[in-house]
Protein backbone atom coordinates (compact mmCIF):
# COMPACT_ATOMS: atom_id res chain seq x y z
CA UNK A 1 0.00 0.00 0.00
CA UNK A 2 1.46 3.37 -1.00
CA UNK A 3 0.78 6.57 0.97
CA UNK A 4 -1.61 7.62 -1.79
CA UNK A 5 -3.83 4.52 -1.53
CA UNK A 6 -6.87 4.62 0.76
CA UNK A 7 -6.69 2.21 3.71
CA UNK A 8 -8.52 -1.10 3.66
CA UNK A 9 -12.03 -0.57 4.94
CA UNK A 10 -13.63 -3.86 5.89
CA UNK A 11 -12.72 -5.47 9.23
CA UNK A 12 -12.17 -8.80 7.50
CA UNK A 13 -9.75 -7.20 5.02
CA UNK A 14 -7.83 -5.59 7.89
CA UNK A 15 -7.62 -8.89 9.74
CA UNK A 16 -9.50 -7.35 12.66
CA UNK A 17 -12.30 -8.79 14.71
CA UNK A 18 -15.91 -7.88 14.10
CA UNK A 19 -17.37 -5.16 16.30
CA UNK A 20 -19.77 -7.61 17.93
CA UNK A 21 -16.83 -9.51 19.46
CA UNK A 22 -16.65 -6.85 22.16
CA UNK A 23 -20.32 -7.42 23.01
CA UNK A 24 -20.27 -11.22 22.76
CA UNK A 25 -21.80 -12.26 26.08
CA UNK A 26 -24.46 -9.54 25.95
CA UNK A 27 -25.97 -9.89 22.45
CA UNK A 28 -27.69 -12.65 20.51
CA UNK A 29 -26.31 -14.00 17.24
CA UNK A 30 -28.87 -12.08 15.15
CA UNK A 31 -28.07 -8.84 16.99
CA UNK A 32 -24.35 -9.48 16.47
CA UNK A 33 -24.87 -9.95 12.73
CA UNK A 34 -26.89 -6.73 12.55
CA UNK A 35 -24.20 -4.84 14.52
CA UNK A 36 -21.46 -6.17 12.23
CA UNK A 37 -23.45 -5.25 9.11
CA UNK A 38 -23.97 -1.72 10.44
CA UNK A 39 -20.27 -1.43 11.30
CA UNK A 40 -19.29 -2.57 7.79
CA UNK A 41 -21.70 -0.07 6.23
CA UNK A 42 -20.35 2.79 8.34
CA UNK A 43 -16.78 1.79 7.52
CA UNK A 44 -17.52 1.76 3.77
CA UNK A 45 -19.26 5.15 3.95
CA UNK A 46 -16.39 6.79 5.83
CA UNK A 47 -14.89 9.73 3.97
CA UNK A 48 -11.25 9.46 2.97
CA UNK A 49 -9.28 12.60 2.08
CA UNK A 50 -8.04 13.00 -1.48
CA UNK A 51 -4.54 11.61 -2.17
CA UNK A 52 -3.26 15.12 -3.00
CA UNK A 53 -4.39 16.39 0.41
CA UNK A 54 -2.80 13.46 2.22
CA UNK A 55 0.50 13.97 0.35
CA UNK A 56 0.51 17.70 1.16
CA UNK A 57 -0.27 17.01 4.82
CA UNK A 58 2.49 14.38 5.03
CA UNK A 59 5.00 16.82 3.51
CA UNK A 60 3.96 19.61 5.89
CA UNK A 61 4.24 17.36 8.96
CA UNK A 62 7.66 16.10 7.84
CA UNK A 63 8.80 19.71 7.39
CA UNK A 64 7.59 20.65 10.87
CA UNK A 65 9.27 17.58 12.34
CA UNK A 66 12.61 18.50 10.78
CA UNK A 67 12.38 22.07 12.09
CA UNK A 68 11.79 20.81 15.61
CA UNK A 69 9.53 23.78 16.33
CA UNK A 70 5.77 23.62 16.17
CA UNK A 71 4.88 27.26 16.69
CA UNK A 72 4.57 29.90 19.35
CA UNK A 73 5.14 29.15 23.04
CA UNK A 74 4.83 31.38 26.08
CA UNK A 75 8.15 32.68 27.40
CA UNK A 76 7.73 31.03 30.77
CA UNK A 77 5.70 27.91 30.04
CA UNK A 78 6.05 26.42 33.53
CA UNK A 79 4.68 29.57 35.20
CA UNK A 80 1.78 29.70 32.74
CA UNK A 81 0.86 26.07 33.34
CA UNK A 82 1.20 26.57 37.10
CA UNK A 83 -1.06 29.62 36.98
CA UNK A 84 -3.73 27.73 35.08
CA UNK A 85 -3.49 24.79 37.50
CA UNK A 86 -3.82 27.04 40.56
CA UNK A 87 -6.78 28.94 39.10
CA UNK A 88 -8.47 25.64 38.15
CA UNK A 89 -8.06 24.29 41.65
CA UNK A 90 -9.41 27.56 43.10
CA UNK A 91 -12.48 27.33 40.85
CA UNK A 92 -13.06 23.73 41.91
CA UNK A 93 -12.86 24.76 45.59
CA UNK A 94 -15.44 27.53 45.00
CA UNK A 95 -17.71 25.03 43.23
CA UNK A 96 -17.33 22.51 46.08
CA UNK A 97 -18.22 25.19 48.63
CA UNK A 98 -21.29 26.06 46.55
CA UNK A 99 -22.36 22.42 46.36
CA UNK A 100 -21.95 22.14 50.12
CA UNK A 101 -24.59 24.86 50.50
CA UNK A 102 -22.56 27.88 51.53
CA UNK A 103 -20.39 30.46 49.83
CA UNK A 104 -21.08 32.86 46.97
CA UNK A 105 -22.92 30.37 44.73
CA UNK A 106 -25.18 28.79 47.33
Amino acid sequence: MTPEDPPERSPAARGGRPVSEELRPYVTRSDAEMIDATADELQRARAVPRPAFRAELRARLAELDQKGSFGWRPRNLKATVGGFAVSGIALMVVAAIGVAGSGPLA
